[in-house]
Order: structure tokens, then C-alpha cells, then sequence
């Protein structure tokens, strides 16, 4: 279900991806963690924090060109079922709308690094 959701340039469910979250991160040993791509949304940053009982030390945000990041995704040698034009651009898309929202809250609370991305 996971790999079909990110063939189609989806965003998979914050339950699906918060019940992974505690195995991981117990498994691991550690008690820091980068969590890449994560929460995706509204709705998985406050079901992140709700579950877990974590606020985030901060999220880094790579603000990247859309046409750095297609050229790079379409170029690179492990090219995925996902790294098509349509499935790249449905992905930014989604970043955008539901996403963003996300690094703007962590923003307003003055805990994002953002780091200028070209590829």
C-alpha cells in the first residue's frame, strides 16, 4: 500500500507512518532522531506530537527549485517508480498545499533551518 501511494505521487496516511515511528526509534538505540520527510501534513504533525509526546528540537527545510529537483530525480541512477515527470510534479504539488503549512508552524515557533538546495 505504501509503495503503490508513493508511485502515485500520494502522501501515505500519518496513522501508517506514526505506527512505524516507535519500533524505529526503539530499535535504534538513540535519543535523537532525523526523521526525513516527517510529518508530511497538518494532519500528521499533530498526530506526531499527540502520539509520541515529542516537540520536535527543530525541522530542517531544504528549499530546493522545482525544476533542480526534477532534473535531479529523473537523472539519478536508482530512479524509482516514482521519479517520473508526472510523479515528481504531483509530489511538489503536494509539498506545497500540505506541507508547507507544516515548516511555517515550526517557523512561527522559530525551530526551522532552512538550508538553499541546488542539486
Amino acid at each position: 500500500m505504501i509503495q503503490n501511494m508513493i508511485k502515485e505521487g500520494k502522501i501515505v496516511p500519518a496513522e501508517v507512518s506514526i505506527k512505524l515511528l516507535p519500533k524505529a526509534t526503539q530499535e535504534s538505540g538513540n535519543d535523537k532522531f532525523l526523521i526525513d520527510g516527517f510529518p508530511l501534513n497538518e494532519e500528521s504533525h499533530a498526530a506526531f506530537e499527540a502520539v509520541t509526546k515529542i516537540e520536535p528540537e527543530f525541522a530542517l527545510f531544504f528549499d530546493c527549485p522545482v525544476e533542480e529537483m526534477e532534473k535531479h530525480l529523473l537523472s539519478r541512477s536508482q530512479g524509482g517508480e516514482d521519479d517520473n515527470v508526472e510523479a515528481i510534479r504531483k509530489r511538489f504539488e503536494a509539498f506545497l498545499g500540505s506541507s508547507l503549512p507544516v515548516i511555517e508552524h515550526y517557523h512561527s515557533r522559530g525551530n526551522v533551518r532552512k538550508r538553499l538546495c541546488w542539486l
